[in-house]
């Protein structure tokens, strides 16, 4: 039997949802992110819920009629939970990616934990550089930390532009879900949701300009792109992707490079901005603005955009201009702290990326809404502010799984072939079908948009 929770309805209220049509979303199925002393299952439901009430609402707005003609729709656990670790469950051709590179991790120091990242090259660079380390090796790691407080540690490498935390015993201030600001130009931007014929996805027709990277805003603009928008993923040629990371979220969209420290190459750039309906952006803080690309300024210049912008640390405070991913901000808001190992003293973790993948869903359900309210929004949404209401109130609702019967993942598992070679991966969990065909090449498409 299908069922809903209060977890949706916080989510649905925060991107302004109206609450009638909460109702119109249920659950059924077996989870597998139900184990440990957060309500990660219910975050996960609650977000690709909205997420494909969203959608649904943005189809009947697009039919002609409005959010009062949304039909029921029901999301299964299995198929949220199989998500939520779509890394985990990658193959590329039969081969298991690489999720986190040896220096990257948790270490001991003098007086507490350290939680590293170092998957790219450079931020493993900067750590050993920061740490003067003989060798990039984990013995090496493991002394040159054991020696320091986990704050000087902190300090030191993110000084140098690599990335390490000192777990928090505590959870971190509270943040916003989600931030919303109108430019006052709705319905200034409608050429994908004028009259025309009635679309076969909810998104058909929907220029998306994705300048995300890794997961969070992947995984959101992959979703837009499962629902029928033509996604046009950005990225500087000096700042190289993981072949393994772009096999997992590069479902639904095309990517392309450009370098707008370039002259022609900003032009190309400009172009597609001139022929966006939405911006997604997934760096820090400030990251953007020296281009003159921040909310405001792309706004101001095209008043009925949709800009949805994601960071790791939030939007305000010391933190917000911080590079982070879910792994650090777990181990900096206390969510690390909470998994802990009560006999060792070690820090722990949710049982998946779910700040990563919950802010993504949450995301392209605040794009969809807007869209279906005819453009012209800000949204702002962190990994930080997704811990926030993970820690505070998301209510603990799942019921326990019946006795003799276990979450499976393999039937949410596809097969496809891709720029990659054969890819098995893990099925949208939306009931919108799923992707046509699987991700091209990390940077090797055209800079152009597809014709309408």
């Amino acid at each position: 039997m299908a069922i809903f929770d209060g977890g949706t309805r916080q989510a649905w209220g925060a991107l302004g949802g109206a609450d009638e049509l909460v109702g119109r979303v249920g659950y059924r199925g077996l989870s597998g992110l139900g184990e440990g002393p957060l309500p990660v299952r219910e975050l996960a439901r609650a977000t690709v819920g909205v997420c494909a009430l969203a959608a649904a609402e943005l189809a009947a707005v697009r039919a002609g009629g409005s959010a009062d003609d949304v039909e029921p729709l029901v999301v299964d656990e299995g198929a949220v939970a199989t998500a939520f670790v779509s890394e985990r469950h990658l193959r590329v051709g039969g081969r298991e990616p690489v999720t986190f590179a040896p220096l990257s991790g948790f270490w001991r120091a003098a007086d507490g934990w350290v939680r590293t990242h170092a998957n790219y090259p450079h931020h493993r660079a900067a750590l050993v550089r920061a740490l003067g380390l003989p060798s990039a090796t984990p013995e090496a790691l493991r002394d040159a930390v054991a020696g320091r407080g986990a704050v000087e540690v902190q300090e030191l490498v993110y000084g140098e532009g690599g990335l390490a935390v000192a777990v928090a015993g505590g959870y971190g201030d509270p943040q916003p879900l989600v931030e919303v600001g109108e430019s006052g130009g709705a319905g200034s931007a409608g050429r994908a949701l004028g009259p025309g014929a009635l679309p076969s996805l909810p998104a058909a027709g929907v220029r998306v300009l994705d300048l995300t990277r890794v997961i969070a805003g992947p995984v959101a603009t992959r979703t837009l792109g499962l629902l029928g928008a033509d996604v046009l993923r950005i990225d500087s040629p000096r700042l190289p992707e993981s072949d393994d990371a772009y096999a997992d979220t590069g479902f639904g969209k095309r990517s392309a490079l450009l370098d707008l420290a370039d002259a022609g190459e900003r032009a190309v750039f400009e172009g597609l901005l001139a022929g966006a309906d939405v911006v997604v952006t997934g760096y820090r803080p400030g990251a953007l603005e020296r281009y003159g690309l921040g909310a405001d300024e792309l706004l101001e210049r095209r008043p009925g955009l949709v800009v949805a912008q994601l960071c790791a640390w939030g939007w305000q405070g010391p933190w917000a201009g911080r590079r982070g991913f879910d792994s650090l901000v777990q181990a900096g808001y206390g969510v690390a702290a909470a998994y802990g190992d009560g006999a060792s003293g070690a820090p722990g973790v949710l049982p998946a990326q779910a700040l990563d993948h919950g802010t993504g869903y949450l995301a392209a359900a605040g794009v969809l809404r807007a869209l279906a309210a005819g453009g012209g929004r800000s949204l702002r949404f962190s990994l930080a502010g997704t811990a926030s209401w993970l820690v505070r109130e998301v209510p603990t609702e799942a019921p326990a799984a019946p006795p003799g019967r276990a979450y499976a993942a393999e039937p949410w598992l596809r097969e496809v072939d891709s720029g990659y070679g054969v890819l098995r991966y893990a099925g949208s969990p939306l009931p919108f079908g799923q992707w046509g065909r699987g991700p091209s090449r990390w940077g090797t498409d055209r800079a152009q948009w597809l014709p309408r």
